[in-house]
């Protein structure tokens, strides 16, 4: 009788504890990137970018990103905020991740990520990074603004009395 309730469970937390790893995979590649990038380690960017060292135009970005002094950096990088529409995803996708990350004692540094997601909670998913951006502001977003999302943007800015005029149609 306990058999019919142990293993269902056991079954299920394997489940669940392979899909929450692909959250982890993601943040571990994210960061291995980052930390390439803050070393100004070329060699090191593109083996983390799938299939970057084959595109002359995403070899130019990668070396450009490690020189920039922006996000050259020693010491330990740490991520702040990691925001991955491709996070819950049961069967792949393809997103932006918009990734903070900074040094102890410097300026955090907001980048989007491009990650494809591919295969399914039950044979394993597999993450693969596209594309690193330069640097966004602090406030930037990786992805256009929704009809919705600028509604609600302007409802709370008229709320708080931060709203501006309305241009004309």
């Amino acid at each position: 009788m306990l058999a019919i309730i142990v293993v269902p469970f056991l079954v299920i937390s394997g489940l669940l504890a392979r899909y929450l790893s692909a959250e982890n995979a993601e943040r571990a590649a994210d960061l291995a990137l980052v930390q390439a990038e803050a070393k100004g380690d070329v060699a090191g960017m593109l083996a983390q970018l799938s299939g970057c060292r084959e595109q002359a135009s995403c070899v130019a970005r990668v070396k450009a990103d490690a020189s920039n002094p922006h996000v050259r950096r020693r010491g330990a990088v740490k991520i702040l905020q990691l925001e991955s529409p491709t996070a819950t995803s049961l069967f792949g996708a393809t997103g932006k991740t918009r990734l903070a990350w900074t040094v102890i004692g410097t300026l955090p540094v907001v980048q989007c990520i491009e990650v494809r997601r591919t295969g399914n909670f039950l044979t394993g998913i597999h993450v693969q990074l596209l594309s690193l951006s330069p640097p966004i502001s602090g406030e930037g977003k990786c992805t256009k603004e929704t009809q919705i999302e600028r509604e609600e943007e302007e409802a709370t800015n008229v709320e708080l009395g931060t709203a501006t005029p309305s241009r004309a149609q």
